[in-house]
């Protein structure tokens, strides 16, 4: 079985901290671009298996009528995720989605703290945010992930503590919660170069995670990944797929895939992709110790962690000293270390 992502690269405006690859929506053409990301569909499908997810991302997947995801969103029995944005849900646009096929949805949260949210160019407030919500429920998805982000502009550990009990208590099944991250290019960056920000502090990034930590568990939630906490039976199995070494078909530009053995990439650039979206992907040129740290880093983001058989007798005897066994002869990293997980794989990649 295998997962099948569409990136949607299109958005009503970019946020200030993200590097995924979008345009503006009013250069959207769907007839066109829908038109393409079939075109691939067919030339690629049979590269993986029978799809058992179906994740459709951005960009803003939400600005989409949802009638236009309904074909991907079908081809796939079992988990079947649409990415959305606060502003953009109405009661509309919630049944389009359940009449379209989707059964989990990932809505981008970030904050409960209004200033925090126009520091990083969020369109949407955090009684927004609720209001979505609570539109989601009442339309009948049973299935919600939310996303947060901790070490923002501005945010202080009290803030953060406050966003993170007020969103746990509107009963989601799953949450993602990001440490901000700096990428190259975007606009947040641009201001901390500037000097307008000041990047959170290490030690209130240890405060921030480790009260994430016991407050996720105190509510039932089970922490499986390192940005990852879902209620028991509510992992998200389409990104399972990325740290487990399911096979996957990323379709769109920026898209990534993974057929067992061949990585393959689709390169952020919309006006090739539109003029062949056949032959777009690249593969990747990997050695074995390549795929050894590939899987290495995506399984090592897991509380399942990785089998001892993939590491060499020497190796092993290092990754011993690094990690913490858990059960089936498997070795990860110590839930309090994921931090600083960065600096341990250094140690054991080849």
């Amino acid at each position: 079985m295998a997962g099948l992502y569409v990136h949607i690269p299109y958005c009503r405006a970019k946020c200030a901290y993200c590097d995924f690859y979008s345009g503006p929506l009013r250069i959207f053409n769907e007839e066109q671009f829908f038109r393409a990301v079939d075109r691939e569909l067919a030339a690629r499908r049979s590269e993986v298996g029978e799809f058992r997810t179906v994740y459709i991302g951005g960009g803003t997947p939400s600005a989409v009528d949802p009638a236009r995801l309904a074909p991907y969103l079908s081809l796939a029995e079992g988990e079947r995720t649409v990415e959305v944005n606060p502003d953009d849900i109405t009661p509309q646009l919630a049944e389009g989605l359940l009449r379209a096929g989707a059964n989990r949805i990932s809505m981008g949260v970030q904050s409960l703290n209004d200033d925090e949210l126009r520091a990083i160019g969020r369109r949407h407030t955090a009684a927004g945010a609720r209001h979505a919500y609570d539109i989601l429920r009442q339309a009948g998805f049973t299935n919600i992930s939310l996303d947060l982000i901790y070490g923002l502009p501005g945010q202080d550990f009290e803030s953060w503590s406050r966003s993170l009990g007020e969103l746990l208590d509107w009963g989601p099944q799953h949450l993602s919660a990001y440490i901000l991250s700096y990428e190259p290019g975007t606009l947040l960056t641009g201001r901390l170069k500037a000097g307008k920000i000041q990047e959170a502090t290490e030690e209130l990034i240890e405060r921030m995670y480790d009260h994430l930590c016991l407050t996720t568990r105190a509510a039932g939630f089970n922490h499986y990944e390192i940005s990852n906490f879902a209620l028991p039976e509510f992992e998200a199995r389409h990104n399972s797929s990325y740290w487990d070494m399911t096979p996957y078909l990323g379709l769109g530009p920026g898209a990534h895939s993974f057929d067992g053995t061949v990585r393959r990439e689709n390169p952020a650039n919309l006006k090739a992709y539109l003029a062949d979206p056949e032959n777009f992907a690249q593969a990747e040129e990997e050695t074995d110790d390549n795929r050894f740290n590939d899987r290495l880093i995506t399984s090592l983001r897991t509380a399942a962690g990785i089998e001892c058989t993939a590491f060499s007798a020497a190796e092993l005897e290092l990754a011993r000293k690094l990690l913490e066994p858990v059960g089936n002869n498997r070795l990860r990293i110590p839930e309090k270390e994921w931090l600083r997980s960065n600096s341990l794989l250094l140690q054991l990649i080849r």
